[in-house]
């Protein structure tokens, strides 16, 4: 017996006839509506009585809501593989993550040529395909930032640029009869894609022998390529022949098929209704259970989890990989893993964790907790890997990625209550409330997750609007470290809901959060450049005309210092929340007189416009160093001491943000974040915490009037006074309730406070 563990699925191969273009449309239709998991079209660019494949995939995605679509098998030789790679992730992106990419090296070469295709003899063929799979997945690989270069005998591309990135892992099926191919497909590909009427009596084992034997040559466990096999056949009421029988018939014949061959998909090939519905109501679920009671008594380990030589020898002390918990094993990441890359790094913070869990629900946090508490190794809880501390990754540790809980759910019209799934990005959040007219603060970067900024403070700019985005949560749900899911809010667990707004990674897993979103239309957006060469200067006359400007309006300074031959510019981005254009202007030209102005532009837009939708493809960047205070006043002393620190070269990256207005509307212990009075946050980003907190420590530090840890890196114990004031005391308290054994500690830890 030959089974890999694949978790079975069951798809239907259709014709694309054009004679009645819809009828292939309305049978993907029957397909999806039947439970089935896969619609493939034949792919036959030559043929007149046929759709372009392509184009009915694009169609067909729009026209469903749940299948994986595919080509069965694209012909490679008339579709470009650059061009096929860009259009295969654009149609992933569109469809939400559901296309796989089955590719042919190429038949038929008379109706080929005849449509401007070169002919290949089968050695050729097979290299051109390996040049195509490396070109492919070199443009989806869009985290790459050196340009794509291959030097193919077939197939060329001379500086291509990388991307789109697709939305999902795209699977590479390759259709293969002949022993290189096949060695190829163990290689190179995911899955083997032959069809059942082309192969002869032991074909499959034979293949699969030729795929092992490869696989483990590259290191690669013979479980990561899944087999599909199409297939074809005939309900009937009496055995007419291999899958040509009664519903019973077919399931014994598929079953052995799973098990003794390793088939983990089938591909029907039919373009009658009737079949498909019988296939994906009756046959399927059917094949499913007899497989799932065999795999349960003999101990079949899952596809999943499985991994090769080279990825084993990848894994990390202190991780026991065969006891993470099955329902968690299917979307789990290791060194080695193709999906390695896209996880492993946050915004600004390179990492290399030995494990990245991600799980979908919430069952599965609370048991992806507690098996990262039984392991030896770092934990890191990670929303959208934005934070600047970048502490929600780590070297050799275990990631728990909420990247999956990203809905963004109306919960109650009336009151505008909005439950965000806490690996939601704040750029969906705005894009989604646009329609309603609501709006809530939310940063200034629409790439950040709900998660981390909503649990530490949110000084955004709608920021002097509406306050934090703290100060709008009114309830959350958190897995605690002994694995309870409990609400929190002011009625329940009021101790944990106070502490979760301002150090609610220290507390627990936040897999949502509910906010009451405000009210907004259209709002002023600016960009200025002012000449920053009196610096002191212009921050001070900055900071005097932000403390005098309603509360509609917020704003932020980038402050870029001199460098070798350039001056220091300062660079504003301001919301007016409202979409009076006079009252704006007004205040905006106060802005102006901080200093020369040296250019400007101004919209008006939605916030969804301000704060736009941004993809989460992080490739860290080392170990960032930030320091932050909070100052009541941009007075001459505080502007010179930035100056100074800007002038320094210690710093790069120099930002102000304004706070104040809504956000001193609560009392300092009406959250764990204290700081209701301030009006500025000062931000400083340099190459080395060492120097740059001398120079912060000496010149800023004596001037501020507490921290801000979500833009500060200086891990020394008494930041935690800075950044948690008189509210310290109370916060151990919280800690030792929910969190005594300090397993949320990778990121400030608070110490829980003694018996």
């Amino acid at each position: 017996m030959t089974d890999y563990g694949h978790e079975l699925a069951f798809g239907t191969f259709l014709t694309p006839q054009n004679q009645d273009p819809q009828t292939p449309v309305r049978l993907a239709q029957v397909s999806e509506a039947a439970g089935l998991d896969l619609v493939t079209f034949q792919d036959h660019p030559y043929q007149p009585g046929f759709l372009d494949t392509w184009t009915l995939l694009s169609w067909v995605a729009a026209q469903t809501e749940r299948v994986t679509l595919s080509g069965n098998v694209l012909n490679l030789p008339l579709r470009p593989p650059a061009v096929l790679a860009r259009a295969a992730a654009s149609l992933d992106l569109l469809s939400g993550g559901r296309f796989a990419l089955g590719i042919g090296a190429g038949a038929f070469w008379d109706a080929i040529e005849s449509m401007g295709g070169t002919r290949l003899t089968p050695t050729e063929s097979v290299t051109a395909l390996e040049e195509a799979i490396e070109i492919i997945r070199g443009i989806w690989d869009a985290r790459e930032r050196r340009i794509l270069r291959v030097d193919g005998a077939h197939h060329r591309v001379a500086g291509a640029k990388r991307g789109p990135a697709p939305a999902h892992d795209i699977p590479i099926w390759l259709g293969a009869y002949k022993p290189r191919m096949l060695r190829l497909v163990a290689r190179a590909a995911d899955g083997w894609l032959p069809s059942l009427a082309y192969l002869k009596d032991g074909d499959l084992r034979r293949g699969n022998t030729i795929i092992d034997e490869a696989a483990a040559e590259a290191g690669r466990d013979p479980a990561q390529v899944r087999r599909l096999l199409n297939i074809s056949g005939a309900v009937a009421e009496t055995r007419q022949g291999f899958l040509h029988g009664p519903v019973d018939q077919w399931v014994a014949e598929l079953t052995a098929l799973a098990l003794e061959d390793g088939i983990g998909t089938f591909v029907l090939g039919t373009d009658d209704p009737r079949l498909i519905q019988v296939y994906g109501e009756e046959i399927a679920p059917a094949v499913r259970d007899a497989v799932a009671r065999e795999r349960a008594t003999t101990g079949t380990v899952p596809a999943a989890a499985r991994r090769g030589a080279a990825a084993i020898a990848l894994r990390r002390d202190g991780i026991d990989y065969d006891a993470v918990p099955a329902s968690l094993t299917a979307d789990a990441v290791e060194p080695g893993d193709r999906a390695y890359e896209s996880v492993r790094h946050n915004y600004l913070r390179a990492g290399s964790p030995g494990l990245v869990l991600r799980p979908r629900t919430v069952d599965q946090v609370v048991e992806g907790l507690a098996y990262a508490r039984s392991q030896d190794v770092p934990l890191g809880v990670r929303s959208g890997g934005h934070g600047i501390s970048g502490r929600s990754t780590n070297d050799g540790g275990i990631v728990l990625d909420l990247g999956a809980f990203d809905t963004v759910q109306v919960v109650d019209p009336a009151t505008r209550r909005v439950r965000l799934g806490a690996g939601a990005t704040w750029g969906a959040v705005a894009e989604t409330l646009v329609p309603h007219g609501w709006a809530i603060s939310s940063g200034d970067y629409g790439g950040v997750g709900v998660g981390g900024l909503a649990t530490t403070g949110g000084v955004g700019l709608l920021g002097r609007t509406f306050g934090l985005t703290i100060d709008n949560v009114v309830a959350a749900q958190v897995v605690t470290a002994d694995g309870r899911v409990l609400h929190a809010s002011r009625d329940d667990n009021p101790d944990l809901f106070w502490g979760l707004r301002g150090a609610g990674g220290n507390l627990g897993v936040v897999t949502w959060v509910e906010i009451e979103a405000m009210e907004l239309g259209d709002v002023v957006f600016s960009q200025m450049t002012l000449d920053a060469r009196d610096t002191a200067g212009l921050l001070e006359r900055w900071g005097a005309a932000v403390e005098k400007a309603p509360r509609e309006l917020t704003s932020f300074l980038i402050l870029s210092p001199p460098r070798r031959n350039q001056d220091a510019v300062a660079q504003l981005m301001t919301v007016y929340a409202g979409a009076d254009t006079e009252a704006a202007v007004h205040e905006l030209e106060r802005l102006a007189e901080a200093g020369p102005l040296l250019g400007h532009q101004g919209y008006v837009l939605p916030y969804s416009g301000v704060v736009q939708p941004a993809d989460r493809h992080h490739t860290g960047g080392g170990d960032p160093a930030v320091r932050s205070g909070l100052v009541t006043h941009l007075d001459g002393d505080v502007s010179r001491a930035f100056e100074r620190v800007a002038r320094s070269g210690l710093s790069y990256f120099l930002q102000i943000r304004a706070t104040g207005g809504a956000a001193h509307d609560l009392a300092p212990d009406a959250t764990a974040y204290p700081h209701r009075h301030q009006n500025f946050l000062l931000t400083a980003m340099g190459a080395a915490q060492p120097a740059l907190n001398t120079a912060w420590d000496a010149e800023v530090a004596p001037y501020t009037d507490g921290l801000y840890l979500s833009f500060d890196t200086d891990t020394r114990p008494e930041r935690l006074a800075d950044a948690f004031g008189p509210n310290l005391d109370r916060l151990r308290q919280v800690k030792r309730a929910y969190d005594p054994d300090n397993v949320f500690r990778a990121n400030f830890p608070i110490q829980p406070a003694d018996g």
